[in-house]
C-alpha cells in the first residue's frame, strides 16, 4: 500500500490541485487558450454524447418528470444561496469589505454550473438523467432570473454599491443571453440527443468500456478547472487583492459551500429521495456557474469592478470542484461496496 493510500488522500483531488498549480504558473493564453477551449468543448460534447447513449428512454422520461427533485434543486440555487448571501451582511465591514460582499451577493444569485454538476453526478453514480434536465434548466432560467436577483440583492444590501450596477432590465436581451442559450443547446442537448438516437448502435460498446466513459467524465472536469483558473490568473487575480482578503474569501466560500451541502443532504433524506436522487441534489444544488457568471458580470458591472466582483465566484468555483471531486469518489466507493 502506497503512502497516499495509507493517508486516504484522494488521487483525483491531488490531480485537481496539480492542475490549479500548473494553471497558476503556466496559464493558457492566446492561441493555446483557444486550443484548450476547443478541446474542452469537444470533451464536454463527447461526455454528453456518452450520457445520451447510456440512458434508456424510460430513464430520460423519468428524469424530466421528476419535478420534486427539480424543485429542491431550484430552491437551493435561487432561494437558499441568496438567503445565505444576505446573511453575510453581518460581517461587513469588520471582516469583509463592501465590494467583496457585493461579489458574494453576485455569486449567490447565479445559476448552477452544468458540465461539472452532471460529470460529478455521473462519477458518483447518481441520477444523471435528472441532473441533465435540472442543471440545463437552471442555467437557462438563471440567464433571465440572475440579473433580477443581482439587482434586488445589491439594492437591498449593497449600500453605496447600488450605482455600480447597470440596469438589469436590458440584460436579458443582451446578445450574451442568446449566446448562452445557443451554447447550452449546441454543446449539451444536441450531443445528448445524437448519443441517445445512436444508442441502438453503440449501447453494447459503451457498456463494455465503462472505464473509458468514466475517464471522459474526469478529463472534462480537469480541462474545465485548468481553463477557468488560467482565465483568472491572466486577469491578474493575484495582484488585485491582499492576503487577508484572499484568506477571508476562501474561508467564507468554504463555510457557504459546507452549509449548502449539509442542507441539501439532509433535505434529500428528509423528503425521502433515493440515494441516486440525493447525489443529484447535492451536486446540482451546490454549484455556481463561472461560465455564466463572467459574461453576465460584464453586462451588470463597470469594467473597473468586474475583476473584484468575480473574485468570490472564481475562488468558490475552484473550491466546489475540489470538494465535490472528493464527495463524488466517496459516493462511488460506497456504491461499489454496496454492490
Amino acid at each position: 500500500m502506497s503512502w497516499w493510500q495509507k493517508l486516504k488522500i484522494d488521487p483525483f483531488l491531488l490531480t485537481l490541485i496539480t492542475v490549479v498549480i500548473i494553471a497558476s504558473f503556466f496559464p493558457c493564453e492566446g492561441e493555446v487558450k483557444t486550443w484548450f477551449q476547443h478541446l474542452t468543448t469537444a470533451a464536454i460534447a463527447l461526455l454528453f454524447f456518452m450520457h445520451g447513449a447510456k440512458l434508456s428512454r424510460d430513464a430520460i422520461v423519468a428524469g424530466i418528470g421528476h419535478w420534486r427533485l427539480h424543485l429542491v434543486i431550484f430552491l437551493s440555487t435561487f432561494v437558499l444561496f441568496p438567503m445565505l448571501g444576505m446573511g453575510l451582511y453581518v460581517i461587513v465591514p469588520e471582516w469583509m469589505s463592501p465590494t467583496v460582499y457585493m461579489g458574494f451577493l453576485y455569486l449567490c444569485a447565479l445559476p448552477a454550473t452544468v458540465q461539472s454538476a452532471i460529470a460529478f453526478t455521473s462519477v458518483a453514480r447518481g441520477n444523471v438523467a435528472a441532473a441533465i434536465c435540472s442543471a440545463s434548466a437552471s442555467s437557462l432560467l438563471g440567464v433571465f432570473l440572475s440579473p433580477l436577483l443581482v439587482g434586488f440583492l445589491i439594492q437591498l444590501h449593497g449600500g453605496a454599491g447600488d450605482s455600480s450596477v447597470s440596469s438589469t432590465g436590458n440584460s436579458a436581451v443582451h446578445p450574451d443571453t442568446w449566446k448562452a442559450i445557443k451554447d447550452i443547446i449546441l454543446q449539451l442537448m444536441v450531443p445528448f440527443i445524437i448519443g441517445h438516437l445512436s444508442r441502438p448502435l453503440i449501447a453494447n460498446w459503451v457498456e463494455r468500456h465503462k472505464k473509458l466513459v468514466n475517464m471522459t467524465d474526469r478529463s472534462s472536469i480537469l480541462l474545465v478547472v485548468y481553463v477557468a483558473f488560467s482565465e483568472a490568473v491572466v486577469e491578474g487575480i493575484w495582484h488585485k487583492i491582499d492576503a487577508y482578503s484572499l484568506v477571508m474569501i476562501g474561508i467564507v466560500c468554504c463555510v457557504l459551500l459546507a452549509v449548502v451541502l449539509t442542507i441539501n443532504v439532509y433535505s434529500a433524506r428528509l423528503f425521502g429521495f433515493s440515494k441516486e436522487d440525493e447525489i443529484t441534489i447535492v451536486f446540482c444544488g451546490s454549484k455556481k456557474s463561472l461560465a455564466n457568471g463572467v459574461p453576465m458580470a460584464n453586462v451588470l458591472f463597470p469594467a473597473a469592478m468586474v475583476g473584484i466582483m468575480l473574485l468570490p465566484l472564481m475562488i468558490f468555483h475552484q473550491i466546489q470542484l475540489m470538494v465535490c471531486a472528493v464527495l463524488a469518489n466517496r459516493y462511488a466507493a460506497r456504491s461499489k461496496k454496496a454492490e
